[in-house]
């Protein structure tokens, strides 16, 4: 027994959408969700693999966008050149010959990208030698998630 075809059956008979095609959609949308996820683009300079993963998930967790983990600060370099991030989580001690001052130098001097730095080598020499990179913030090791998150939160909301 045949039926006849039902119009529902039919995708011809389908009316138009307001929508317009995938391909069709403003960029400027897509530029603007870029920017607003770049204000939200944290790099972790960490070589303790544990501690990365550890403020990663925190970070992520509380919304940020995490663009890489640097052991090194020439990875450090490389990855926020490619990745651009709003700013950088930096441990002191670092794997490799430079530490974590010499990379946040690097980082604000080539492209403006100014540092957190998370570390348990906050002395006066230290905070010294890091000062003409104009540091968003200081953590002491031991630190909390919690602590990390409302350091970057309260950074990326500063508006200089």
């Amino acid at each position: 027994m045949m039926t006849q075809p039902s119009m529902f059956d039919s995708h011809e008979l389908a009316a138009p959408t307001d929508r317009p095609p995938d391909d069709k959609v403003a960029p400027a949308a897509d530029e603007a969700n870029d920017r607003v996820d770049q204000s939200r683009a944290v790099l972790i300079v960490e070589d303790d693999f544990l501690i990365a993963m550890q403020a990663e998930a925190a970070l992520l967790d509380a919304g940020f966008r995490v663009t890489g983990i640097a052991t090194t600060a020439e990875e450090a370099l490389t990855m926020a050149r490619e990745q651009k991030p709003a700013l950088a989580i930096m441990d002191i001690r670092l794997a490799g010959r430079r530490d974590g001052v010499e990379a946040a130098g690097d980082l604000f001097r080539e492209l403006g990208l100014r540092c957190v730095f998370a570390t348990a080598h906050d002395d006066l020499l230290t905070r010294t030698r890091a000062e003409p990179f104009a540091p968003l913030g200081w953590l002491s090791k031991p630190y909390t998630m919690a602590s990390l998150t409302s350091v970057v939160r309260a950074s990326l909301a500063r508006p200089d």
